[in-house]
């Protein structure tokens, strides 16, 4: 997603995961269906929701099952965004995926991607 400015001048740069570029694609695959419209509307949504991040890192809360501070999880509609907040200047979006799915079993958490 790239560098994003803050109002005090300082960059975030959020980053995705290999594993969150291809829950988003699949999601929106999905959607596509039905509807490229809408498919394009809920890209726009999730980036949007993902983009909150810039301003207010710490906006999700904890990671229930990770129990680290440094994860955390915005949601969204029916999905969970997981993400790790590695610095002030840096976010990584680990995983866009559906609520019902366990993490245990999400590649994000994982070996090392």
């Amino acid at each position: 997603m790239g560098g994003h400015e803050k109002r005090d001048g300082s960059v975030v740069k959020i980053i995705l995961s290999k594993t969150a570029r291809l829950d988003l694609k699949d999601i929106i695959d999905y959607i596509k269906r039905d509807s490229i419209k809408y498919a394009r509307l809920e890209r726009i949504k999730i980036e949007g929701t993902i983009n909150r991040l810039i301003l207010h890192p710490l906006i999700g809360r904890v990671v229930p099952e990770l129990e680290d501070p440094n994860y955390r999880e915005l949601i969204f509609q029916n999905y969970r965004i997981i993400y790790k907040v590695a610095s002030s200047e840096k976010i990584y979006i680990l995983s866009i995926h559906h609520h019902s799915r366990l993490i245990a079993n999400n590649p994000a958490f994982g070996p090392e991607e």
